[in-house]
Parts: structure tokens; sequence; C-alpha cells
């Protein structure tokens, strides 16, 4: 693919829509899979080899981490009958069933207090500021699983709906105080045609020079919306049916009006987790 193909594919641009930049004459190969990204929610039933899992679970290892501090942990799940219970209590999305390895990463500040222990110290750093980085370390090793995954030819799809249900989770996974999840990843070998490229909002609307200034984001979503084939409503017990679809921006209106996850607070309270 040419790198004016790919930046058109990424923003949902139509060959006589002007490019949003001029891109360079050429894109590496990496790169190139990059801006080509596509989760993936049909594998086929083959296991993934153990050496190849635990080489794209060590590049997960090779993401950045604050402070050197590797504030994460995920538990490897291969066992069917556990992947088919999450996928049962999430509900609506059983193409989870598929997946041969499901990955559920966590923040983890549990470690870094016995660390601290160990040298006779006190971990002084219980607070919302920890929890940050520890979410973010995680989020970070999760992104480095899917680049390396797709790279190896294998397919990924994250899950957040795994905090809606943290309660049955966490024990499942044997999660102590400290550790909370922060999003699963199903993994294995894609069935059929990759999935449609989903475009990403205009970079102005992302990226701000300098200083920030959403000033365009009226003006930017009815072309994005149309950019998008319509999708399944959200939460159309509440807001009604709409069987046509919706555009992103309706789509996520609707998601944020409604409140989620009410427990989850309460559940890292009572993990241990200070988020003062």
């Amino acid at each position: 693919m040419t790198p004016e193909s790919l930046i058109r594919g990424r923003y949902g641009l139509k060959p006589e829509a002007p490019l949003p930049f001029a891109p360079p004459d050429e894109v590496p190969p990496a790169l190139a899979a990059l801006l080509d990204r596509r989760v993936t929610r049909r594998y086929i039933a083959e296991p993934v080899p153990e050496a190849l899992l635990h080489t794209v679970l060590a590049a997960a290892q090779s993401a950045p981490s604050k402070s050197d501090l590797q504030q994460y942990s995920i538990i490897l799940i291969r066992t069917p009958e556990r992947i088919t219970r999450i996928a049962d209590w999430i509900g609506g999305m059983d193409w989870i069933k598929q997946a041969p390895v499901f990955l559920l990463f966590c923040g983890d500040i549990r470690r870094g207090r016995r660390v601290a222990m160990l040298h006779g110290r006190r971990h002084a750093n219980d607070n919302v500021d920890t929890f940050i980085n520890a979410t973010a370390d995680a989020a970070l090793a999760l992104g480095f699983t899917v680049m390396a995954a797709e790279a190896a030819g294998l397919g990924a799809c994250p899950v957040s709906y795994v905090r809606n249900h943290v309660e049955k989770i966490g024990p499942m996974c044997g999660l102590p105080e400290g550790v909370f999840p922060v999003a699963g990843l199903t993994l294995g070998w894609p069935e059929g045609p990759r999935n449609w490229l989903s475009p990403r909002l205009p970079q102005a609307l992302v990226v701000h020079r300098e200083t920030y200034d959403d000033s365009g984001l009226e003006a930017a979503l009815p072309a994005y919306d149309a950019a998008r084939p319509p999708a399944r409503p959200r939460y159309p017990e509440i807001h009604g049916p709409k069987p046509e679809g919706c555009g992103w921006s309706e789509n996520a209106a609707c998601q944020l009006s409604v409140p989620e996850r009410f427990g989850l607070r309460t559940w890292l309270k009572l993990q241990g987790l200070s988020l003062d």
C-alpha cells in the first residue's frame, strides 16, 4: 500500500478528498503495519505455540514503564472454560470464546509495596498518581502486545468490559490487594478476511499545536460520522432501538450519557488501593 492510501484508510478519506498532511514518499513496513492495524474478532481453532506466545509477552515487557517500576502484571488464560466464563459474564461478545488466549492486563501496586518492604522501607506513594502510573504501564504493555502479535501474524482485540465485572474476574484470577484489571485482550490466529479499517478522528482534533484547542470539533463531526458505516446503537434499551444504526458521535453520546461501572471505585478501595 502507498503512504497516501494508508493515510486515506486511517482517516476514512475518499480518493477525491484532500489529505490532512503530505505523507513521506515511503513508509517503512513496520510503520505501514501500524497505520493499517485492525482488530480481530474471529479466530480459528488453533492454539498459539508456546514459544511464540512467550516471545510476544516478552515484547509486551519491552514497553516503556514509568521510572522503570514496571507496575503491571498480565494474567495468561488459556483454559477454554475460563475464557467462556469471562465471555458469558460480559455478554454480547461470543467471539471472545473463539480466542485460544485471553490476557488480562492489570495495574500492579502490590509488587512495589513488597519490594519496598523487603528493603525495609515504607511504600509512601499509595495515591492516585501511583494508580495512574500503574494503569499507564498496563496500557502500554497491552499496546506493545497488540503490535507484537500482529507482527507475528496473530490477531488481537482489547476488551475493556472486564471492568464491568471486577467482582467476578478479580477472584477468578486470584488478584490480591493492590492489583486491579485494566483491560483484557483476546489473542489468536485470525479467521477469514480481516476486520474493516476503523477510521480515526481527524488528526487536527486529536493533535493540538502548543496549546489545547477543540474549537473545530462541531464542524468536523458530520464528515467524520459520514466516513464510518452506521454502528449498532449503544444502550438501545435506554435510548430506544435504532435499526438503521448510529453515527460515531451519536453513539459516543449515547454511551457516555449512561453511568457505567458504578461499583468500580468501591471495589478498588476494597482491593487496598488509595485514590486520594
